[in-house]
């Protein structure tokens, strides 16, 4: 039987570590579908159109049997609209692992033939968060090396040059 996955988040933006469980997730599953979520209640910097477009552009080489699409409301009824045998989850560290274990939880309580999976991104991205990463861009630094190509000059236009006071 043919096992597909979805893989939701914010994305916003997406990284290098999100990148990775992409590509580890592709190893596993015979289908995957990046699901960015359309919360507008979490104010993410990119809209859901740019995010869309920045995973398309960091996995253009990872065409086969990969979708991405855009979801708001419950993450188990996209899961079920797209016929889905799991739910795909990077874990960095403990702390996301109760988070995401709670989430496991109830999205099984709402369909107990869904299973989640956690995957560890490569350990030199255990740190990357979306968070963080708007962040020191904020501060004009570069984050080029833990992002996808372009995605950090869409965080400087975002972030402009602050002048001098």
């Amino acid at each position: 039987m043919a096992k597909r996955a979805v893989y939701p988040g914010m994305f916003d933006p997406v990284h290098n570590g999100h990148v990775d469980v992409i590509q580890r997730s592709l190893r596993i599953f015979d289908e995957l579908i990046v699901a960015v979520v359309a919360n507008p209640a979490k104010e993410p910097l990119f809209s859901v159109d740019e995010r869309l477009t920045m995973i398309d552009e960091a996995t253009a080489d990872l065409r086969n049997n990969f979708r991405i699409v855009a979801f708001d409301g419950l993450l188990i009824d996209l899961v079920a609209r797209e016929r889905a045998d799991c739910i795909v989850r990077g874990i960095r560290a403990v702390s996301d692992f109760e988070y995401e274990f709670q989430m496991a939880l109830m999205n099984r309580k709402l369909s107990s033939t869904v299973e989640t999976v956690f995957l560890m991104p490569h350990e030199k991205y255990t740190y990357i968060s979306s968070r963080l990463i708007k962040e020191v861009a904020g501060y004009g630094a570069s984050v080029g090396s833990l992002v996808p190509a372009g995605v950090e000059k869409r965080l400087a236009e975002k972030f402009p040059p602050k002048s001098p006071a």
